[in-house]
Formats: C-alpha cells, sequence, structure tokens
C-alpha cells in the first residue's frame, strides 16, 4: 500500500470515528485531511472523494443508530428531500469556482460552526417529537427552509453537514441531541451521494483514493459504535473539545486558502 493510499485510509478511520460519535463534525474535516495531509492536489477531486467517502460511511454509521432507535424517520426524511434540491444546485454551483478560493471560504465557515458549536444546548429536548398531521404545520416548515439550506451548503463545500443537521433538527424539532445525531446520518447520507453523483459526472473523483478513505471509514465507525454506549454520558463535555479543534483547523485552511488564491 503506498503512503497516499495509507494516509487515505487513516483519514477515513478518523472522519467516520468522528461522524459516528457526534453525528457530524467528521465530514468537516474530510476536505482538509485530504487535501493536506493526503495530498490531493485538486481541492475539486478531494470534495468529490469526500462526498462519496462521507456518504458511504454515514449509511454504515446510520444501521447503528438505527438499531438503538435513535432515528425520526420522518423528519429525517422531510429534512432531507428539502436538501437533496439544495444540495444538487450547490454541488452545480462548487465546480465553477475557484478550487482556492472554495477551500479559503470553507476554512471561515469552519471558524464560524466551530464557535456556534461551544454554545451550550438551550434543553435537553423532547424524546417524544414526532412528525404527524396535527405537527405538520409546526414542524415541517422549518424542516423544509433549513433541509434546503444546509443541502446547499452541503453540496457547495462538498461535506455532509451533519454539524450543521444536528442542531438544525434540535431548533426545528426539539428532538434531543442523541436522537438528532442519529436522525443526522439520513440526511448526510443523501447529501453526500447527491453531491458525489454531481462530481462522478464530471469525472473529478479519485476511486482508489476513495475506496481505501470508505475502508478506512468502515473501521472508524467500528470503533466509533463500540465507544457510542460508554461515552454518551460525556459527549457534551467532548463537544467543546472538537469545536475547539474545528476552529483551528478553519483558521489554518482559510489562510492558506487565502495566501495560495493571492499569489
Amino acid at each position: 500500500m503506498s503512503g497516499q493510499l495509507l494516509l487515505s485510509f487513516l483519514s477515513g478511520a478518523l472522519v467516520s470515528f468522528l461522524l459516528g460519535l457526534f453525528g457530524g463534525g467528521g465530514s468537516m474535516l474530510a476536505l482538509p485531511l485530504l487535501v493536506h495531509m493526503v495530498g490531493v492536489r485538486s481541492p475539486h477531486v478531494a470534495i468529490g472523494i469526500s462526498a462519496a467517502a462521507v456518504a458511504a460511511n454515514s449509511v454504515m454509521n446510520l444501521g447503528l443508530h438505527a438499531r438503538q432507535g435513535m432515528v425520526k424517520w420522518r423528519c429525517a426524511i422531510v429534512f432531507s428531500v428539502s436538501g437533496l434540491v439544495g444540495a444538487t444546485a450547490g454541488s452545480a454551483l462548487g465546480k465553477s469556482i475557484n478550487g482556492q478560493a472554495l477551500l479559503a471560504a470553507f476554512g471561515i465557515l469552519m471558524i464560524v460552526v466551530g464557535a456556534w458549536m461551544l454554545r451550550k444546548p438551550r434543553s435537553l429536548g423532547q424524546p417524544d417529537v414526532r412528525l404527524t398531521r396535527l405537527t405538520a404545520r409546526t414542524l415541517a416548515p422549518p424542516l423544509i427552509v433549513l433541509g434546503f439550506v444546509i443541502g446547499a451548503a452541503s453540496g457547495f463545500f462538498g461535506i455532509g453537514g451533519g454539524f450543521l443537521i444536528t442542531p438544525a433538527l434540535m431548533w426545528a424539532t426539539d428532538m434531543p441531541i442523541s436522537m438528532a445525531i442519529g436522525s443526522s446520518l439520513v440526511a448526510v447520507s443523501v447529501f453526500g451521494a447527491t453531491t458525489a453523483i454531481n462530481y462522478t459526472i464530471s469525472g473529478m473523483i479519485d476511486w482508489p483514493l476513495t475506496a481505501l478513505f470508505v475502508l478506512g471509514g468502515a473501521f472508524g465507525g467500528v470503533v466509533a459504535g463500540r465507544l457510542l454506549r460508554r461515552l454518551s454520558a460525556h459527549t457534551h463535555a467532548l463537544r467543546p473539545l472538537f469545536a475547539s479543534f474545528v476552529i483551528a483547523a478553519g483558521i489554518y485552511v482559510a489562510v492558506d486558502g487565502i495566501k495560495t488564491f493571492t499569489l
């Protein structure tokens, strides 16, 4: 196995581990890992690999959460269908933007989201929330609007978007964070697959690196699944640490992207 393929495997393991543990955030690191650690020269190819791998890893992690009854399927499906439209538009636009400018914008987004993640949740949530005919008038509008907006951002930057989807689902439905994490993986899978298909059509995916990234993701997902129950009580304590890491990585990616773009 070449050094680049090994690095792709290790990066995939890290991304899937974080994705399974937090329901998001891991995919946020996929793009900078592929560019700066694995050594993918084209940011657009890195986006294609990231989208395909994150979609595959999300499906694997979704099974773990579903078996534990932590997925609100109706809310997740409405959110995902709306986001599918947004992801299609966002990925089409992203391919037309300069790659280094895209990386700089992505780094800035990482900083903003990392800072948002440092905020404490407003409540523990309502575990019995359900999308029915009676609750649709209240729950459906925010799910549809937020789904489209976050789907567009997901497609534009080639990310799963779980770090945005999880808090969005909590805000729209007041479901607990544990259920929002599981439900977010439905949308992450849909958004990632949509973006990956769009980039595949344009020939912007390196399949050997993608395969190793996904294989590493399978390993990381298994580890995350085994640790999930043990660490569930400490998830809120771990999130500030992870948010700080996202901010630091975002600063590096933004500065590097701006420096390269302006040269």
